[in-house]
């Protein structure tokens, strides 16, 4: 196990600088940094204005060597002005000898947000956290729900139970959160309908969580999972119903409910383990848009702002933290899937 652990921290490792370096080579090409440079200084200046601008916060250099700097295995840039000593890890007004070498995200420096004209890691934290509130109400309700749905469908295939259920696994899948989002607001939140049952909006519940304000985001989330966690554990309850131990425990006389609860739901639930952990990621992604359309400002919300004006120190640490969940979730993945198989074990 301890062999395992290590060779996959290594992977993730590698992994998250090959990722790191993709997005920090599509943040740093040329248009952009022109475009960051002319929202700093004004969208008329000239083409020598620009290239000075750049020069002078040290975007001029190679760009690995700011790669290596943004991540804190390299010296931060220093430059000296007119007798002024200015560089990446010097703050405004600090004295150049008691600034670090290092400054990056190994560090804990992430950087400036060049839009919100915050650090990087207080803004981040605090949408996180609010993301992370979302995202463990959308885990309570969509796991029970579909693990629910997926083995009341597997324990009797081809019923109508089973269609009933298939059917609505399917529909919710095949819905994107956009426009499960429209429907629910227009149904539920408007007038449109005259059923205007939820009074209060996403963007109150950044201060005071209520059932009112925060089940339309969660239920437009937890819909598409649902369906798709449930089609997995409907399919591996399936299998499992059909081995030959469960027939085995039928001809000895063992109750339908005590072959299901007893025998075939634990090993049923192994392969959808997986798709469970899996949900962590794409939830990153589902969070963009139902946050965009609720206005709830989380990671989501914080990741088009970021986009959409050019913030290339907040959308790099937007791409940390995306790395970051997906590798950590695949790892705690396949070590709980190792601790449920333990044919996976011996072999």
């Amino acid at each position: 196990m301890l062999k395992f652990l290590l060779r996959r921290f290594a992977i993730m490792v590698l992994t998250a600088l090959c990722l790191t370096l993709v997005v920090f080579f599509l943040t740093n090409l040329p248009p952009n940094l022109e475009k960051l440079a002319k929202s700093e200084v004004g969208s008329r200046i000239t083409d020598e204005a620009v290239a000075s601008w750049l020069m002078k916060n040290g975007y001029d250099r190679p760009l690995l060597v700011r790669y290596g700097e943004w991540l804190g295995v390299a010296p931060g840039w220093t430059r000296e002005d007119e007798g002024v000593t200015t560089g990446r890890c010097i703050a405004h007004g600090q004295d150049p000898a008691t600034a670090p070498r290092f400054c990056g995200v190994l560090q804990g420096d992430w950087g400036y947000s060049s839009f919100f004209k915050a650090p990087v890691a207080q803004k981040l934290g605090y949408h996180l956290g609010l993301t992370g509130i979302l995202m463990f109400w959308v885990m309570v309700l969509m796991v029970p729900a579909a693990l629910l749905i997926g083995v009341l469908a597997g324990m009797r295939e081809g019923s109508k139970l089973d269609r009933s259920l298939s059917t609505f696994s399917i529909a919710s899948t095949a819905t994107p959160e956009y426009v499960s989002g429209v429907i629910l607001i227009a149904v539920f939140a408007s007038s449109m309908f005259g059923l205007k049952w939820f009074k209060g909006t996403a963007s109150g519940a950044m201060d005071d969580i209520t059932f009112d304000n925060f089940f339309l985001p969660v239920l437009t989330i937890a819909l598409y999972g649902i369906g798709y966690i449930a089609r997995m554990t409907r399919a591996s309850m399936t299998e499992v119903m059909t081995a030959q131990y469960i027939r085995t425990a039928r001809l000895k006389g063992v109750s339908f409910g005590k072959v299901v609860t007893r025998h075939a739901l634990r090993n049923a639930l192994i392969a959808p383990f997986t798709v469970i952990m899996l949900q962590f990621p794409w939830l990153l992604n589902g969070v963009v848009i139902v946050e965009t359309l609720f206005s709830y400002k989380g990671f989501g919300w914080t990741l088009v702002q970021a986009a959409g004006n050019n913030d290339i120190p907040l959308l790099l640490g937007c791409s940390v933290v995306a790395v970051f969940v997906v590798l950590v979730t695949q790892l705690i993945s396949d070590v709980g899937y190792v601790f449920l198989n333990p044919r996976i074990r011996i072999s």
